[in-house]
């Protein structure tokens, strides 16, 4: 009798209770369909770096960037100073951390005045596929500090503050088409005492430059770049540099040729520049990503 019951209560409920486990089953495929129906375009650049513009490209949460850029001396040396390789180099290394995908905090450091500097970059829009969000929004902001020893000055040494300066940048980038893309960066740089013994060209406390960087996709793994970063506001030449960027085994690796041998932010905008065919310096970039956190 208790069987019989049982019977009728399976026949009873079973086509019920299939429809809603394969409607469930389906429904839940379709919310995960959902959550990836728009994604983010990826590698709008190669690297968070380009030559000496920082660009919108991310780093995973928990991921550590780790670049080191050099720029040597002026080619029109020629072969007696090897086209610049002899006059030295002027390097920057630099660790940036990543606490989410679009929150990150830095720390570099350059040979041209020992400079130190902290940074942080923060992606406020990401260009996704569909096209609602047609580009990519980052912003950077910086401290840095001269560390130069000036015992040789008759005068009294530039203290702290003075040594200080700040620099400001927003990076507006578009991935126009799987080989091109292309990056507005208007940047400030403000110098809270530019002294004569500084090794910049400017005189002033404010600049105002506005970075355009560019990358054309030869293959899957390379690609040829581009800067060109006019000042707005005084009479210093503007940065010219070309290049190419390579990703082999983990890394990114950036040739170019660039008519400032500055690397930082600040320095980037008041240290001076060369005449584009005179002046261009060989410079190469190497760029690691490290993951630091359980994937």
């Amino acid at each position: 009798m208790n069987q019989l019951i049982v019977n009728r209560i399976l026949k009873r409920f079973a086509l019920p209770l299939l429809f809603l486990l394969l409607y469930g089953n389906t429904h839940a495929q379709l919310e995960r369909k959902l959550v990836t129906a728009d994604p983010e375009v990826e590698l709008i650049f190669h690297a968070p770096r380009q030559i000496n513009l920082m660009t919108v490209e991310p780093l995973e949460e928990k991921t550590l960037h780790f670049a080191i850029m050099h720029t040597f001396g002026p080619l029109n040396g020629g072969i007696r100073n090897l086209y610049g390789l002899d006059n030295g180099a002027n390097i920057q290394f630099s660790f940036e951390y990543a606490f989410d995908d679009r929150f990150s905090l830095g720390a570099s450091r350059s040979g041209r005045d020992k400079f130190y500097n902290l940074y942080g970059r923060y992606h406020l829009l990401r260009q996704n596929k569909s096209g609602s969000v047609p580009f990519s929004l980052s912003m950077m902001g910086a401290a840095g500090v001269n560390t130069t020893d000036y015992a040789f000055l008759q005068e009294e040494a530039p203290d702290f503050s003075e040594r200080s300066s700040f620099a400001f940048q927003f990076m507006l980038a578009r991935k126009i088409s799987d080989k091109i893309s292309l990056q507005l960066s208007p940047s400030l740089a403000y110098f809270n005492a530019p002294m004569p013994a500084y090794l910049i060209e400017g005189d002033q406390q404010l600049y105002l430059a506005l970075g355009i960087s560019g990358k054309y996709k030869l293959t899957g793994k390379s690609s040829l770049t581009l800067q060109w970063i006019p000042n707005l506001n005084n009479d210093l030449r503007s940065n010219v540099g070309v290049g190419i960027d390579i990703e082999a085994g983990g890394h990114v690796f950036q040739m170019y040729f660039v008519t400032s041998q500055a690397l930082n932010e600040q320095y980037l905008l008041a240290g001076g520049n060369g005449v584009p065919g005179e002046e261009f310096r060989l410079g190469f970039n190497v760029n690691r990503i490290f993951a630091t956190g359980s994937r």
